[in-house]
């Protein structure tokens, strides 16, 4: 965890005074709607469909149990008594009132959260892998590098206007989760020949209208050198990026009408034009960022202790371990994933109780802290391994042991147009469906990894883009309709999906997914090919065949 010093408390604290005197105006009509719009923005505020929306910041995917009690208590005391986590490392709230939004924000930056640019044409959060730190094999922990650039973009004055919003995201493990490849900026870190630290540094993804997948700028930039590169990069895109067309604004559209060897020069001479400026991080600044980073006193722990052998006779809690459980670079510990996807359910929802419950297991069982994933999944990411059986029957309770991680009913989804006022169809209840239809763990199981995401509009929040299988809500003559790809993924292999075919309407949604799954199990060459790996073997159209032959 990362241990707030007194300039972070200060800032927070001041933009929280300078957010209520904002809302104060807007409720007086000093200011207008207009006006207030880039002030609330700037603070993570929405107007959607029923109700202001507030997006509240959970830096690179990391909370502890006191902020976790605070997001309880915000949505008790201030919203309908839930949170909703999103794909960026967020909550949002979506029914608080505007003249308690400052109570809120203040109650939040108590415990060292806050929700500045979370919105906005700037810095958005910097997010990383969720089990950042803990996942074995990993170069070094990348939150100690997404603390550095959180630091160094927040109120940047040179980049709070940016021609649209900007987003980062780091991993340091071979296994991508934390979908660098969609991002404006993506920072891999690795080791060159010499054993140096540093960054492949990919640039020009992101989804939405015009999807790209980030293309690799530089193989190699060293640790010292990431926070100038880094601005160097966005300077490039803020002198050229389309300030006059909205929709043509995102840096993703310059280094592709650029090309990505034209783009790469730009930032190469605008970043030996910079020279020193104060931005090299010299072995001392790293380290002073480092040391705010706590780490738990693992105990010595066996690999393989009795209480979990005895429990390993319960068929119930050995499906949960096998698919929620994942190794911990420590021996005697785990990384434990707590599903938000229950049966019927909106994906990424948490209640309060749920919330207050979680904060509690963390301070039993995982040193008091707890992880937000882009799968809109929470993790506790230091259980030992002999607490798993307890741990387990706690959830249980919560209704956060669903065994269904990673597989058809882990989907990942927007809130639609039940709360979004951009949205053109829903998403929420296609999800809900879908758990339905795929809820027997057997069959689940037997499907093995297969995401599905969902958007209900073409900014794609729901990264329906780069799902397995895809799905994307569009209006027809004042109807609900649905775009289904397949064939997408965001991890290393990161991909966009391929649309099979005609749009179909919101009834029959379900039964389309159901077709394209049962599809892939007919065609699948053995079990173990995963459903993104066979319909690369053999392209759309067999599973296009199969959804429109009677359609």
């Amino acid at each position: 965890m990362y241990a707030y010093d007194e300039l972070d408390r200060t800032l927070i604290n001041e933009r929280v005074s300078e957010f209520r005197d904002q809302v104060k105006r807007r409720l007086s009509g000093e200011l207008t709607e207009d006006e207030f719009k880039i002030l609330r923005l700037q603070n993570g505020v929405y107007l959607q469909l029923h109700a202001y929306m507030f997006r509240v910041a959970i830096p690179y995917g990391t909370l502890s149990s006191k902020q976790m009690r605070r997001f309880a208590h915000v949505a008790r005391r201030y919203d309908r008594g839930y949170g909703h986590f999103t794909t960026r490392q967020n909550i949002q709230f979506n029914w608080i009132k505007l003249a308690e939004l400052p109570d809120a924000l203040a109650e939040l930056a108590d415990v060292g959260i806050h929700a500045m640019q979370t919105s906005g044409n700037n810095m958005r959060n910097v997010t990383s892998d969720q089990w950042a730190g803990v996942a074995p094999g990993e170069v070094e922990d990348p939150r100690i590098w997404s603390e550095i650039l959180r630091q160094h973009t927040t109120l940047h004055p040179e980049f709070s206007f940016l021609p649209r919003k900007f987003k980062i995201a780091i991993t340091a493990s071979e296994h991508d989760r934390a979908a660098i490849k969609i991002h404006d900026i993506g920072l891999r870190l690795h080791k060159n020949a010499d054993g140096e630290t540093g960054f492949e540094v990919l640039v020009g993804g992101g989804l939405g209208r015009t999807p790209f997948i980030a293309k690799t700028i530089k193989a190699f930039v060293h640790g010292r050198d990431i926070l100038s590169y880094v601005e160097a990069i966005l300077r490039v895109y803020n002198q050229y990026g389309r300030r006059d067309n909205i929709y043509k604004a995102r840096i993703k559209i310059l280094v592709h009408e650029l090309g990505i060897e034209k783009f790469a020069k730009e930032v190469d001479e605008e970043w030996k034009l910079m020279g020193d400026v104060g931005l090299t991080l010299d072995h001392s600044a790293i380290e002073e960022v480092r040391s705010r980073f706590s780490y738990p006193a693992y105990e010595k722990l066996p690999h393989m202790p009795d209480e979990l052998k005895q429990a390993a006779a319960d068929p119930l809690f050995e499906r949960w371990r096998k698919n929620s459980v994942a190794p911990h670079k420590v021996q005697g510990y785990s990384i434990v994933t707590l599903s938000l996807k229950p049966v019927g359910g909106p994906p990424g929802d948490a209640t309060a109780d749920q919330m207050d419950a979680v904060a509690d297991l963390a301070d039993k069982y995982s040193f008091g802290e707890i992880r937000v994933g882009h799968e809109q999944n929470l993790a506790l990411p230091h259980v030992a391994k002999r607490d798993l059986p307890q741990l387990w029957r706690a959830l249980d309770r919560l209704g956060l042991a669903t065994p269904n991680v990673n597989l058809v009913t882990d989907i990942i989804a927007c809130p639609g147009l039940d709360y979004c006022s951009l949205a053109n169809a829903r998403s929420i209840p296609i999800a809900q469906e879908l758990t339905r239809r795929f809820a027997n763990h057997d069959t689940a199981d037997m499907i093995g990894r297969l995401h599905i995401n969902i958007s209900g509009c073409i900014n794609a929040c729901g990264h329906h883009h780069v799902g397995h299988i895809g799905i994307l809500g569009v209006e027809k003559n004042g109807e609900e309709f649905y775009q289904i790809t397949i064939g997408g993924r965001a991890d290393e292999n990161a991909q966009m999906g391929v649309l099979i075919g005609p749009a179909v309407p919101y009834a029959e949604v379900a039964d389309v997914i159901e077709d394209i799954v049962e599809a892939y199990l007919a065609l699948r060459d053995r079990p173990e090919e995963l459903f993104v790996d066979t319909v690369k073997r053999l392209g759309v159209e067999p599973f296009k065949e199969r959804v429109y032959a009677t359609r």
